[in-house]
């Protein structure tokens, strides 16, 4: 049995930072898109992130693996959980909005419980989960709207792109779990955006062309924004509250980012919601929640 680790204030004080930061992340993007394509936009995410963790590798004196394995696990897992979700959810935001694409983001935490029950003994499908799953995807369905999966539209694939995205994420924390979770998490992070850098340019160049630097200042702030502060930074902030919170209250940050998502939405891009997407958070939500309690019993 694990020890139960308890949300202190600090620990409150972060996670809301965390959740502020991906939060306003999802917009930044979205501000990037109006000037860069897609696949140039997970370039410069990647790459940049890349740089600021090893410079922060190397201050701490962390040394690089020199594992022909690890670097193989660095590229799998640079594409379970950045090239193909980025890039995914990148193309949806083109066509849904930013505080959609957060709510849709938020079923990571919901296909996570069901890929770790598919691969570790320890991680089965109590009944109490198997209800918080059937509760996150009742809540996907009506914010989506069922006929997302009986008729076709850019705006419904888009939707599913989303989540397709999240589909990965959850591959990927299995991922990490089996092949990375004996490295330093710093060190762990910049492998895996430089695997990701690896995988996504020749992507970029292929289908974009050589990026250009001669881009609007509000683009270079929404791309320093989303790769230092919300891709680098946030993985710095991920690790330390995950030490002092456990993964189970990590998992309240999910609850928190789509509303303020949907804030910042309205604020700098004029985006409203259905009523729809809104019942279908709170029961999202309540699936959440139910997976969190029934991951402080286990």
């Amino acid at each position: 049995m694990n020890t139960q680790k308890h949300l202190s204030r600090r620990a409150w004080v972060e996670l809301l930072l965390l959740a502020v930061i991906w939060g306003a992340s999802f917009v930044a993007i979205r501000i990037a898109l109006d000037s860069i394509p897609v696949m140039t936009s997970v370039l410069h995410r990647t790459f940049w992130a890349m740089l600021v963790l090893w410079l922060v590798a190397w201050g701490k004196g962390l040394s690089l693996p020199r594992s022909v394995r690890i670097w193989g696990a660095f590229l799998i897992m640079g594409m379970l959980n950045n090239v193909i979700p980025f890039s995914l959810m990148a193309w949806g935001q083109l066509y849904i909005d930013s505080g959609l694409t957060a709510i849709l983001n938020a079923t990571t935490a919901i296909f996570g419980v069901l890929v770790a029950a598919l691969f570790f003994k320890d991680e089965r499908l109590t009944q109490a989960r198997v209800i918080g799953v059937v509760l996150g995807f009742l809540g996907v369905s009506i914010t989506i709207g069922l006929k997302t999966f009986t008729s076709f539209s850019l705006q419904n694939t888009a939707q599913l792109a989303v989540l397709a995205g999240t589909l990965s994420y959850a591959f990927a924390a299995a991922w990490a779990r089996h092949h990375l979770s004996d490295l330093h998490p710093v060190v762990a992070a910049a492998g895996m955006l430089t695997g990701s850098t690896v995988l996504i340019l020749p992507l970029a160049l292929m289908t974009d062309g050589v990026p250009t630097l001669a881009l609007p200042a509000i683009t270079w702030a929404a791309i320093g924004y989303y790769a230092i502060v919300a891709t680098a930074g946030a993985y710095l902030l991920y690790y330390r509250v995950l030490a002092m919170a456990g993964s189970g209250n990590l998992m309240l940050v999910t609850l928190v980012i789509p509303p303020i998502a949907i804030v910042l939405g309205a604020i700098l891009r004029n985006e409203a919601l259905p009523p729809n997407a809104y019942f279908g958070f709170v029961i999202l939500a309540m699936g959440l929640l139910v997976l969190n309690r029934a991951g402080r019993r286990d």
